[in-house]
C-alpha cells in the first residue's frame, strides 16, 4: 500500500522503497540523464543531494544540460552502489525548479560532500544554479 504525505501528495520517501534511500543518501556520483532538443538523450556524471523528498544539482545556465531541461523538464538519475555494480536505482522526475545560485554557495557545500574540504567558489559562480528535481518514480536490481 503506498501512503501519502501529510499534504495528500506522495513524496520521494513514499515513492522508494527504504533499502535504496541510502544510495541517494550518500555521497554516491549520479548520471544525470536529459533530453536533448533533438530528442536524443545525454548522461553526464554529477554531483547531488537528496534530502528525502527532492534531489538538487549545482550547474550553470550556460551549460547544454540547463538548455535540455529548458526545451524538456524530464530527468532520469542513476546511481549505482560503490560496493556492487549490480545495484543501483534509477529515479525519474522533472525539473520543478531552478534556484539562482551566484556566490557558488551550493557548488562549495557538494563538494563538502563529496570530500573536497579546501573547494572554492567556481569561476562560473554569476551563472550558477541549483536544479531541483522532483521524484516520481523508481527502478532498481
Amino acid at each position: 500500500m503506498t501512503q501519502r504525505g501529510d499534504n495528500g501528495v506522495m513524496g520521494a520517501r513514499d515513492i522508494i522503497p527504504d533499502h535504496l534511500i541510502p544510495l541517494l543518501e550518500a555521497p554516491n556520483y549520479g548520471f544525470l540523464g536529459t533530453i536533448r532538443p533533438d530528442d536524443t538523450v545525454q548522461v553526464n556524471p554529477m554531483w547531488f543531494e537528496f534530502d528525502g523528498e527532492v534531489i538538487r544539482f549545482t550547474h550553470t545556465t550556460k551549460r547544454a544540460k540547463y538548455r535540455n531541461l529548458q526545451h524538456n523538464p524530464s530527468m532520469s538519475l542513476a546511481v549505482i552502489n560503490p560496493d556492487d555494480v549490480f545495484n543501483y536505482v534509477e529515479v525519474r522526475g522533472r525539473l520543478i525548479e531552478v534556484v539562482p545560485d551566484p556566490t557558488g554557495e551550493f557548488y562549495v557545500h557538494l563538494a563538502h560532500r563529496y570530500g573536497i574540504t579546501d573547494q572554492q567558489p567556481p569561476a562560473d559562480s554569476p551563472d550558477r544554479v541549483i536544479l531541483v528535481m522532483s521524484v516520481e518514480h523508481y527502478t532498481t536490481q
